[in-house]
């Protein structure tokens, strides 16, 4: 390669570099955008619900009255995701968790042939109430910190509500449902 050619070619090089710092600096003049004081998206949340709530928040309804408006066959259908660790049926085996037949007001960690978790144990004196089950069905860790249960919980109400009213027809004598 000649000098000329390599003339041409850095040639080249440098006027595009040129043409881009050039571009860069014309569109800095057109388009400015000030830098915030604070960098991130302010997010305005509208207060709901009267100031004698504590802090505007709506009151969260009561298990009983969940539990009167609860679906069976929408916790049925729910249900599906824990037939990979739990049985349903009657006598069922115990899989990765114990059978749930008849689990509303069993004995916590008292299930046969089943191992719980040290965890679960110390709540062997109380049973499976309705409360129990909800709170235990919301956040499995913090009902009992070190549970084998992997299962990350059911935030919303309604949808823990139907999942218990399934449970509950899960025995030959279905406990009855708290007050609402």
């Amino acid at each position: 390669m000649n000098s000329f050619e390599f003339n041409k070619i850095a040639g080249a090089l440098l006027a595009t570099a040129l043409v881009v710092f050039g571009l860069n600096q014309a569109k800095s003049m057109i388009y400015h955008a000030e830098k915030p004081d604070k960098q991130g998206y302010a997010i305005e949340v509208a207060a709901t619900g009267s100031g004698e709530t504590g802090g505007g928040t709506a009151v969260a309804e009561s298990l009983g009255t969940l539990l009167a408006k609860a679906d069976p066959a929408k916790g049925q259908a729910q249900a599906k995701a824990c037939l990979a660790c739990h049985s349903f049926e009657k006598g069922g085996p115990n899989k990765t968790g114990p059978d749930l037949w008849d689990v509303v007001e069993r004995p916590i960690a008292a299930h046969e042939g089943f191992a719980y978790s040290d965890s679960l144990k110390e709540h062997a004196s109380d049973k499976w109430s309705f409360e129990n089950l909800n709170k235990f069905i919301t956040n499995p860790k913090g009902f009992a910190p070190k549970t084998k249960m992997t299962f990350g919980g059911i935030k919303r109400d309604q949808a823990r509500a139907d999942l218990l009213a399934y449970l509950r027809t899960l025995s030959d004598s279905p406990k009855p449902l708290p007050a609402p």
